[in-house]
């Protein structure tokens, strides 16, 4: 089978130098705060496809460019995702994006800055390891929003923080630092925002040194067990979940509130 070719990148960059088994993904949307838009979204998969392919490759670090790691679903899509001919696509690529991280072929580090919310969290909790820069804000707002959790977000939260937390933090949608990530267990470690993407690309050299065989065995059995203790096998009908909310009275009412405060706050 051909080996799929480079895609063309407008909304993340692909930065690797030549012969390093160290590659970065870095969402670039810095004046939306790296908002995971429809377009965004299919340029993770695509990359990520791509890189599978690339078998000199070992550890790939993703981050964001500017203030924010992300913003989550870019809700300048919302509509038109949501409200258009096919409603369900917005939540089938969310849940491919995430699969699609997960299931690479290298090794994945997350180094989170910034904001990181709703879609974002389910990013981060797709990558195989996480850091976050102290002053990080993680949140889950999609409640708040009149949707559930999508794109596999729950059975990834559960397994990385427990049933009883993921609830708390899904249905209060409070955000929690990143020094309570790592209480959490959701991130590995915590550091410095000067010292975010040197201390990232530093893990990922270290992890890069040691065998190819060792490093994807170990992926595969960790996350095979997972799949045993909550799979995400069956969140293939978190879009249609997510169609009945957007047609339920008392949810479609939370949304407009959602949306009409988040368009006052930002005049």
């Amino acid at each position: 089978m051909a080996s799929r070719e480079m895609p063309n990148l407008e909304h993340i960059r692909w930065e690797n130098t030549n012969g390093s088994p160290v590659g970065t993904i870095v969402l670039n949307r810095p004046e939306r705060l790296n908002a995971l838009s429809v377009a965004l979204m299919t340029e993770i998969i695509e990359l990520c496809n791509w890189i599978t392919d690339q078998h000199d490759l070992k550890v790939i670090v993703m981050r964001g460019e500017g203030r924010a790691f992300t913003a989550g679903f870019d809700l300048n899509d919302f509509t038109n995702v949501y409200g258009g001919a096919n409603p369900r696509a917005g939540a089938e690529l969310g849940r491919i994006m995430a699969d699609t991280v997960t299931n690479m072929r290298q090794l994945t580090i997350a180094a989170v800055h910034g904001h990181c919310v709703g879609g974002g969290v389910v990013l981060t909790s797709a990558c195989d390891l996480r850091m976050a820069a102290t002053g990080t804000r993680f949140s889950i707002p999609e409640v708040d929003l009149g949707i559930p959790l999508a794109w596999g977000g729950v059975p990834r939260l559960v397994r990385e923080v427990g049933p009883a937390v993921a609830k708390e933090l899904i249905l209060s949608c409070r955000p929690f630092t990143a020094e309570e990530a790592l209480q959490l267990r959701f991130i590995n470690r915590v550091v410095s925002a000067d010292d975010l993407i040197s201390e990232a690309q530093s893990f990922a050299d270290s992890l890069a040194s040691k065998p190819t065989f060792s490093l994807l065995a170990t992926k595969t059995q960790v996350n095979a067990v997972m799949e045993e203790i909550a799979g995400t096998g069956r969140n293939a009908n978190d879009a249609d979940t997510l169609v009945v909310a957007l047609h339920d009275e008392e949810s479609r009412a939370a949304s407009q509130r959602y949306l009409e405060a988040r368009s006052n706050a930002s005049r």
